[in-house]
């Protein structure tokens, strides 16, 4: 290498690019904050939405026990009340997603890390990302389930059968879930 005229040695042209190139590639991490933010905003909105939709619920019950007139609440409590659970279900996922890729992307979360390992914001890998936001989609689903049955009439003694069946089966695909939990921690 030939030294330059302050007396410095040339850099090969491959290195001159290769650190500002990788350097880039670096910082090319947040762009995840593009699914970051909108998925924190997301959780913030759904869970004011179902805060508000249990407060419109809450009045409508008040006004029916002073007398007021209006639906017979008997019949909309349990739905609403799940379709909220449901709501801030979905809403618990987007912040799982949003502060589990910041995590793996961005940096580490102090005040998660404060909590030890198994805080639901604190993974490790996308493995860990994916279980934790598998296990409450499959908790929204169970929900979801539950405000079909309760919206079912029953027919025919076969239609109660498949209803057992289907609790059957979602009890046992529960009982395999935490089983698979409780391996992957021992």
């Amino acid at each position: 290498m030939k030294p330059n005229s302050s007396g410095n040695k040339r850099q090969p042209l491959s290195e001159r690019f290769e650190q500002p190139f990788e350097r880039a590639l670096w910082r090319s991490r947040l762009l995840v904050m593009f699914a970051v933010i909108p998925s924190i905003l997301g959780a913030l909105l759904l869970f004011c939405i179902g805060t508000v939709d249990i407060f419109n619920l809450a009045v409508l019950i008040v006004k029916y026990y002073l007398g007021e007139p209006g639906p017979d609440i008997h019949d909309t409590v349990v739905p609403s009340i799940i379709i909220a659970i449901d709501i801030y279900l979905i809403a618990v996922v987007l912040l799982i997603f949003g502060t589990g890729i910041y995590r793996l992307f961005v940096s580490p979360i102090d005040e998660a890390e404060s909590h030890g390992p198994s805080h639901p914001f604190n993974v490790h890998s996308f493995d860990q990302l994916k279980d934790k936001i598998a296990r409450v989609v499959i908790l929204a689903v169970i929900i979801e389930f539950f405000r079909a049955v309760v919206d079912i009439s029953f027919e025919t003694p076969l239609d109660a059968i498949y209803l057992a069946l289907s609790i059957l089966a979602l009890a046992a695909g529960l009982f395999l879930m935490s089983q698979a939990h409780r391996d992957k921690e021992h």
